[in-house]
């Protein structure tokens, strides 16, 4: 039965409410989980962004902060692997839990942060973010596209995978795995964009041209600069009309210098003035709804210094997502306004 008339008009207004647009507050959620992948070490991930100063820098910016603490996760004993996919069933638990809390953050009215981890749990971040709200659009910043299938994936891991479960148009290439039952697909083609791949395997690039992904390479990158990038990413997304982003950030997108102690690092990636010019930009619309930043791992750094390298890294990455500028600050609603006011004194 559709609904008219005053309850859809409040409907549509509570949905609207949950997903605003501006920063009013954050959630921090963390997501120590590793059993997307095989290198262990992941899990330490949400601890080592933590103990880098997250939540005291995020203090600084002009909104209450929440740490709601790590989810614990419960790791099967007997996960059998399903075809060639290792611990189906405790990945997809994980990422049920994790769906439940993002939804209950973004319900609340925050804008929600979500520490991995591995990115399989942009499974759950991306799913829970969906079902508060619904018409939402993905920037995925990564080396990697994340998009293989159980079909097309060379390790079977799946952190390789997460994006290829919430595409309806891949719907029918994904095979029923135990553990995801409860995941349905929930994003279009056209409402994502990949930023800063350089590692695609065949499969994922077979898919990406057949479904039209809208992606850029390093070599899109240099060719075209990081502000056009940009500007042709807001248009692709935004254009239509103005609507939740969802953020997920694999530290290593960063070039392994700025961010070594990763999983699955590759030279030639972001600078550190690239990366924080997307989080920048991306904070810029005020639509930032839900950010991931996932892939750090402590056990892999060379050293001390690599270790807090790479968590000072994502630090930096989040906190100019929410409004930190290289200035010094954070941009807050009058400063924006007055730069508006600015540059249309300009024109």
């Amino acid at each position: 039965m559709a609904l008219r008339g005053p309850l859809c008009r409040l409907l549509r207004t509570q949905l609207n409410n949950t997903c605003q647009s501006r920063v009013h507050s954050v959630a921090v959620i963390g997501g120590p989980f590793s059993k997307g992948q095989k290198r262990r070490g992941v899990e330490h991930g949400p601890k080592a962004i933590r103990d880098a100063g997250l939540i005291e820098r995020l203090s600084h910016l002009d909104y209450p902060v929440h740490d709601f603490g790590d989810l614990s996760f419960q790791h099967l004993e007997k996960d059998e692997p399903y075809m060639h996919i290792p611990f189906p069933r405790t990945v997809g638990r994980a990422n049920k839990l994790l769906s439940e809390a993002v939804s209950n953050a973004v319900g609340a009215g925050n804008t929600t942060i979500m520490l991995g981890g591995d990115h399989s749990l942009a499974i759950g971040s991306v799913e829970g973010h969906a079902k508060k709200c619904p018409d939402l659009c993905l920037i995925w910043v990564d080396a990697h596209a994340d998009i293989n299938t159980p079909f097309t994936s060379p390790s079977g891991n799946l952190h390789g995978q997460p994006v290829a479960f919430m595409l309806k148009e891949l719907q029918n290439k994904m095979p029923e795995l135990p553990g995801f039952s409860w995941v349905k697909p929930f994003l279009s083609a056209k409402d994502l964009v990949y930023i800063g791949l350089r590692d695609v395997d065949p499969g994922e690039y077979d898919i990406l041209k057949d479904l039209g992904v809208q992606y850029f390479t390093m070599r899109d990158i240099d060719r075209l600069g990081i502000q056009r990038v940009m500007e042709v990413t807001f248009d692709h997304l935004l254009s239509r009309k103005q609507r939740p982003i969802h953020l997920s950030f694999d530290i290593d997108a960063m070039d392994p210098s700025l961010a070594p102690a990763t999983g699955t690092p590759v030279n030639g990636g972001l600078t550190y003035r690239e990366g924080i010019w997307i989080t920048e930009e991306i904070h810029n619309t005020g639509l930032l709804s839900v950010m991931d930043l996932v892939e750090v791992n402590p056990d892999l750094g060379a050293s001390r210094e690599a270790v807090e390298s790479t968590a000072s890294m994502a630090v930096d990455v989040i906190a100019s997502a929410l409004g930190q500028t290289r200035e010094g600050g954070p941009i807050t609603q009058d400063s924006q306004t007055l730069k508006e006011d600015t540059e249309q004194l300009r024109l």
